[in-house]
C-alpha cells in the first residue's frame, strides 16, 4: 500500500511562500528536505516545479498540472491528485506543494511532516488549517538555524477513524 505523507515548511501564520518562492533562507530545513525525500517520489503543482526550474535529482518528480499541453523532460505529468496517486502504486511518496495541492491531500496524506518556523514572514500563499481532531502531533525537534530562526521539524501522524 502506497503511503503519502505531506512535507512542508510554514511560517507563525501558516504562510508557505511569495510570488512562488520561499520568503525565508532556512539552509537547515532544505538540507532535512533532501534527506527526507531522496530515494522517493515527490508530487508538486506545476507552479512549484516552475519554482524549483528542474526535476529534483534522486527522487521521481511528478507533476499535477491541469494544463494538458504542459510538458517537461524528466517528470511524470498527470492532471489530477487521483492520477498522481495511481502512478505511486507501492512507493512511499511526499506532496510538496503548493497550497492547492496540500489542500486536496489533506485527506489523503496518513502523516505531516512540517518544519514551524517561529516567525512571521510576507506570504501569499498559506498551508491549509487542519484539526487537533484529525492529526496527533507524535515528533518535534526544536532548533535555531545558523541566521537565529527558531524552528521546529513536527511530525503529526492522522487518528485512526473510528
Amino acid at each position: 500500500m502506497s503511503s503519502f505523507i505531506i512535507i512542508v515548511a510554514r511560517d507563525k501564520h501558516s504562510g508557505i511562500g511569495i510570488q512562488n518562492a520561499l520568503p525565508w533562507h532556512l539552509p537547515e530545513d532544505l538540507s532535512h528536505f533532501k534527506k527526507t525525500t531522496s530515494g522517493h517520489a515527490i508530487l508538486m503543482g506545476r507552479k512549484t516545479f516552475e519554482s524549483i526550474g528542474r526535476p529534483l535529482p534522486n527522487r521521481r518528480n511528478i507533476v499535477i498540472t491541469r494544463n494538458p499541453e504542459w510538458k517537461t523532460e524528466g517528470v511524470d505529468i498527470c492532471h489530477s491528485l487521483e492520477e498522481a496517486k495511481a502512478l505511486v502504486k507501492e512507493q512511499t511518496a511526499y506532496i510538496i506543494g503548493g497550497a492547492e495541492i496540500y489542500r486536496q491531500a489533506l485527506d489523503l496524506a496518513d502523516t505531516m511532516i512540517i518544519t514551524e518556523i517561529g516567525q512571521t514572514f510576507e506570504c501569499d500563499a498559506f498551508f491549509p488549517a487542519f484539526s487537533d481532531d484529525t492529526w496527533l502531533e507524535t515528533n518535534r525537534e526544536a532548533h535555531v538555524s545558523a541566521t537565529n530562526i527558531p524552528y521546529a521539524f513536527v511530525t503529526y501522524t492522522k487518528k485512526n477513524k473510528e
